[in-house]
């Protein structure tokens, strides 16, 4: 069964709306008056409103639009530059990407060329471009120190800060928060820092309760009018209560605010609030109010778009349909959460991984640089040497190619054959998993993360039943077969964080961190259903009967030492086989009792 409380708040820093917070984070320029006869000025009060009243900041947009023949070059681009971030704020992405590059082609201006950039580099990620966002943000972390517009500067700032959490380097996001409150901010700007600094703090996953400083951020956003940034720090509040089992608590929360949030007329938020909502009224076991909430986090979800809000309401759905004995509705509501859950793992996944992958290609090219700059000083020794003798010159270049060549051979063989024992060492032969001694290094690793973090986490140890003569009858081959497709069926149901091994013959482990005991079990009973429906499938190639029996054990109950938590897996394992096979056990007190009194006797 799923859980709606007791959730983590890393696993819910979704919630949070993160890339929906893009198109809103910047606030420039100090407060000016609206001067209707100087263009200059109302273009800089549209900048300085565009979030805190969007409404007006469209007004102006107009205005200007219809006096633009009137307008100066670097005052038309402004306006362009400000109608392509209207554009991406609704979410039509596409045209504002084309409308900013033609920005940064067309105006000599250092500032807005810069700015054009860093809102592409919004969108980009918004519209899940994560390799190309993250390419074009080292490029602006490059620019920066060129940039001597304070304005933009701050700009490139917040979405520098933004993005690395995003990619979940909240230690590299901090760091430029801190520069940020160091540019001298406004009221408004350290509204925006304070929010980033409270948003990389809260996505870290260290925050236990909400503290002096999640006010303070909320009073600062509120004074300056900044009700997007305050309501967001309030969604993280309302996560904390959550976890923290005051689900009363952060009703009055979000009630409080709920109203304010409708007004910013911005679908992602209002989702978010809806969303929360929906699980704080679920966990006081309102139904009505819970199902009120989720439908309408579901029905404000940006369209195109798997967000958590979606994710979790969808989930709300379920549990009250399943609840009140819908079963039908029940199961439609399932379908849908795991395939919208599904969708937003592998998009945060994507995140993650676009970052690696141009963090790498950076170093890389670095690499690439310093070999260049390497060969360049070698080269000029050389021709130093061959501006004494003609002879010796052609000797060096001969003795140099040649070493060089002997070098990068003898290095890439050295490089193959580590890769390929390496690969030997870790992996299981026959299944491809890993082998039991890197199984144990893996958990070790991961388990020592998890009792750092406070972070539950569970093994799950699986036998095939009757193996044994699966072998006898059948023949070896048949029975490496077997196993193959066992493992293939398992991965299927696994997180790409789970460390999934095998132990010795027919015997497989796998640690799960971060995970509840009764999200391990409902993992373990489906790997349990697609093992059993491997010989009912003609696809396979298997003919005769699997199955397979579970024991499941936790950190919370048995601790992080993974001898200990595999040994109370087996535990459980013993109790699924002796009470009829292919099922799953979950070890607790009753087996500790069983297992104690097997010793004695």
């Amino acid at each position: 069964m799923l859980r709606l409380n007791k959730v983590h708040p890393a696993l819910r820093a979704g919630w949070t709306g993160l890339a929906f917070m893009f198109l809103i984070a910047f606030a420039f320029a100090s407060g000016v008056e609206a001067d209707p006869h100087d263009a200059d000025r109302l273009l800089k009060q549209a900048d300085y409103i565009k979030t805190s009243n969007n409404v007006e900041f469209k007004q102006i947009l107009s205005r200007l639009d219809n006096d633009a023949t009137q307008l100066s070059p670097n005052q038309q681009f402004f306006l362009r530059y400000l109608k392509a971030w209207q554009l991406s704020y609704n979410g039509d992405y596409g045209t504002a990407i084309s409308q900013l590059d033609a920005i940064i082609a067309e105006s000599t201006d250092i500032t807005i060329r810069f700015r054009a950039n860093v809102t592409i580099v919004n969108v980009l990620a918004v519209s899940a471009q994560y390799q190309e966002g993250y390419e074009r943000l080292n490029q602006l972390v490059e620019m920066l120190p060129k940039v001597s517009d304070r304005d933009a500067r701050i700009q490139g700032l917040q979405v520098i800060t933004i993005l690395y959490t995003l990619a979940g380097q909240y230690d590299l996001a901090t760091n430029f928060a801190n520069r940020l409150q160091q540019e001298h901010a406004t009221p408004k700007e350290k509204c925006a820092g304070q929010y980033l600094k409270l948003q990389a703090l809260f996505y870290s996953g260290t925050v236990r309760t909400a503290g002096k400083d999640f006010q303070d951020g909320i009073d600062i956003c509120a004074a300056v009018n900044e009700s997007l940034y305050a309501d967001l720090i309030r969604t993280y509040v309302a996560n904390i209560e959550l976890n923290q089992g005051h689900p009363a608590d952060a009703i009055k929360l979000l009630q409080d605010n709920y109203a304010d949030t409708q007004a910013t007329h911005y679908p992602p938020l209002i989702s978010i609030f809806d969303s929360l909502l929906a699980e704080a009224y679920f966990q006081t076991r309102d139904l009505t109010l819970a199902l009120q909430y989720a439908q309408r986090a579901v029905d404000g979800s940006p369209k195109g778009q798997v967000t958590k809000p979606l994710v979790d309401a969808y989930r709300v759905l379920y549990e009250i349909a399943r609840q009140q004995g819908d079963y039908r509705l029940a199961l439609e509501y399932h379908e849908r959460y795991t395939t919208a859950d599904k969708g937003y793992l592998t998009d945060e996944s994507a995140k993650a991984l676009a970052y690696q992958m141009v963090h790498q290609q950076v170093q890389e090219k670095k690499l690439e640089i310093d070999s260049l700059s390497k060969q360049n000083q070698v080269l000029h020794l050389q021709q130093t040497v061959n501006s004494k003798t003609a002879e010796a010159r052609d000797l060096y270049i001969v003795m140099l190619l040649m070493l060089l060549g002997s070098i990068a051979f003898w290095a890439w063989r050295t490089k193959r054959s580590e890769v390929k024992f390496m690969h030997l060492a870790r992996r299981d032969g026959l299944t491809g998993i890993f082998n039991r001694q890197h199984f144990i290094d893996a958990s070790g690793h991961a388990l020592e993360y998890c009792s750092n973090s406070l972070r539950d986490a569970c093994v799950v140890v699986i036998d095939l039943d009757h193996f044994k003569e699966v072998n006898d009858a059948h023949g070896h081959a048949a029975g490496d077969l077997v196993l193959r497709r066992a493992v293939t069926a398992c991965q299927k149901h696994l997180r790409s964080m789970d460390v999934f091994g095998r132990l010795g013959g027919e015997e497989f482990g796998i640690l799960m961190p971060d995970c509840v005991p009764e999200r391990a079990a409902d993992v373990a009973e489906e790997i349990r259903l697609a093992i059993a429906a491997l010989s009912e499938s003609a696809d396979h190639g298997i003919g005769f009967p699997i199955y397979a029996s579970f024991g499941v054990s936790a950190a919370h109950w048995s601790g992080y030492d993974l001898s200990r938590l595999l040994a109370h897996a087996d535990s459980a394992l013993y109790k699924a086989k002796r009470e009829g096979r292919n099922r799953v056990a979950v070890y607790g007190k009753s087996t500790e009792r069983e297992l104690r009194d097997r010793r004695h006797h």
